[in-house]
């Protein structure tokens, strides 16, 4: 039964690649999605808060897996899948990966405080307050780090989440382009 499943999954996207890749070079002439497209998508303008131009650059450069400064339409196609069709686990490692800053596969108590500063602006609209902050990140550490090293490794991140519905929604990164998407795609066909 799951074959079954993984095989309809595996035809749904072959059948719709090229309807994307029509829509992909519609949308991006050059064969690349650039930063500044990027940012229109996901409605971050010169209005935008710091905050949400930097999360935004964050997240691109995660999708950016070849480190060019765009994307081609592989990592497009990755993006798309990730945001529209993830399983949790892959959205958990992805989310692991714009908290490590340096990419050493560990996670610092400055960055995620980064990160949850950054957050709790966007979603807050406001200045995130700093006693806020302190508290959400000593909590994902008590929570998360088990061997208390002071650091969350990507097993203890994704362990933490699992079983915390509230260490879940702070560590989670939940995209808003996600509806823009759908929108759009509707729209063109």
């Amino acid at each position: 039964m799951g074959q079954v499943q993984a095989t309809t999954d595996t035809e749904v996207t072959l059948q719709n690649i090229q309807e994307l890749y029509r829509k992909f070079t519609d949308e991006c002439p050059s064969g690349n999605l650039h930063l500044h497209e990027f940012k229109k998508i996901f409605g971050v303008s010169s209005k935008s808060s710091e905050e949400e131009v930097a999360f935004i650059e964050l997240v691109f450069k995660s999708f950016d897996t070849n480190k060019d400064g765009k994307l081609d339409f592989m990592e497009y196609v990755a993006a798309v899948n990730l945001v529209l069709r993830g399983k949790l686990i892959d959205k958990l490692k992805w989310s692991f990966k714009i908290y490590d800053n340096d990419g050493n596969g560990c996670l610092t108590n400055h960055e995620v405080r980064r990160i949850i500063k950054i957050i709790t602006k966007i979603k807050w609209h406001n200045d995130s307050n700093a006693e806020t902050v302190d508290y959400i990140c000593d909590r994902i550490f008590e929570l998360t780090d088990k061997n208390k090293d002071s650091q969350i490794s990507l097993e203890e991140f994704i362990e933490g989440a699992e079983k915390d519905p509230w260490l879940m929604e702070q560590l989670r990164l939940d995209l808003a382009p996600k509806t823009w998407f759908i929108k759009n795609q509707e729209k063109k066909t």
